[in-house]
């Protein structure tokens, strides 16, 4: 993967602290999801990203669909996605994703994609087509889109909004002084012209930030600024871990304190819904950013019992 820092074999990784040890996935929901997942040939973000939620979302019942392949155009360093070129263009894809929807029957579900940037419309036009798909097989579950920046393309990103699902999401991923490093191919102001038209289009947007990359506090407070700037309602931020020693090595794992001095100072900000903790992911407890006003209560909710 060009461009990605690398460790060495004799390198040793830090070691993880006990805040981010996870459930080993078990039980019968997460085995239906498994069989479900492997019955319709369709791919996940929870297992291509290597996210260490697997087992608590499918234990529930729950997973991130990831559309156009498994194969990314993109190499960012963080992103264990496998990088090359991709496959051709499943059309029948949609459809069997709200297919797996309803069998599933989520109340809310998360779809995101890899990058296409070898063809014309970036992947919109499946996009927009397993949007309606879904919508017209399960019309009364929610959706969030966690979508890529289809390079700034305006008609592209419209698809996105024609299409309305409840939350589309586009993650900025650092701060804009390592955006460059850490997702290579991106541009950290074209990330947030893309988040500021899907809001004046009424789009409820979202975005996430990974830490422990080498970002100072600062740089990530400002980077929570701009995204408020440009009309994010909803923002997740949880800590970078390294899929493979090929990827960005983690330089240092962030206390759960500072996760709630972020989550603190995001709703000072005016954000609707700040989703931060070591193990947050962008799609962690995404059913409950559907809704307004119940971030924020939660949290106060939630520090009156640390307090307590």
């Amino acid at each position: 993967m060009s461009g990605c820092a690398t460790t060495t074999e004799a390198e040793p990784r830090p070691k993880k602290p006990d805040w981010l040890r996870v459930k080993l996935p078990i039980g019968e929901s997460y085995k239906n999801v498994r069989n479900l997942v492997d019955t319709h040939k369709l791919h996940t973000i929870c297992e291509s990203g290597n996210c260490p939620n697997m087992g608590e979302c499918w234990g529930a019942g729950t997973a991130t669909f990831m559309i156009l392949g498994n194969v990314c155009t993109r190499s960012c360093g963080f992103c264990a996605v496998a990088t090359g070129r991709p496959d051709a263009i499943d059309w029948d894809e949609p459809q069997r994703v709200a297919e797996a929807i309803y069998l599933m029957k989520v109340k809310h579900a998360v779809i995101t994609s890899v990058d296409r940037d070898e063809i014309k419309d970036g992947g919109s036009i499946i996009w927009y087509n397993t949007i309606k798909a879904v919508k017209a097989l399960n019309p009364d579950t929610t959706l969030e889109t966690l979508v890529p920046d289809f390079k700034g393309e305006k008609e592209n990103i419209q698809r996105i909004v024609e299409a309305a699902p409840e939350v589309v999401s586009h993650n900025i991923e650092t701060v804009e002084r390592m955006t460059r490093q850490v997702r290579i191919q991106a541009k950290y102001w074209r990330s947030m012209e893309v988040l500021k038209h899907l809001k004046e289009q009424g789009m409820r947007t979202k975005s996430g930030i990974m830490l422990g990359l080498g970002e100072a506090k600062e740089e990530v407070l400002q980077t929570m600024r701009d995204l408020r700037a440009n009309g994010v309602d909803v923002i997740t931020i949880g800590q970078y871990l390294q899929p493979t020693r090929k990827h960005l090595p983690v330089q240092r794992f962030v206390h759960p304190d500072e996760f709630n001095e972020y989550t603190e100072a995001g709703y000072d900000m005016g954000f609707d819904y700040v989703e931060s903790g070591p193990l947050v992911r962008s799609s962690y407890h995404s059913e409950k950013h559907v809704f307004e006003g119940i971030g924020k209560a939660e949290w106060l909710r939630k520090k009156a019992m640390m307090v307590s």
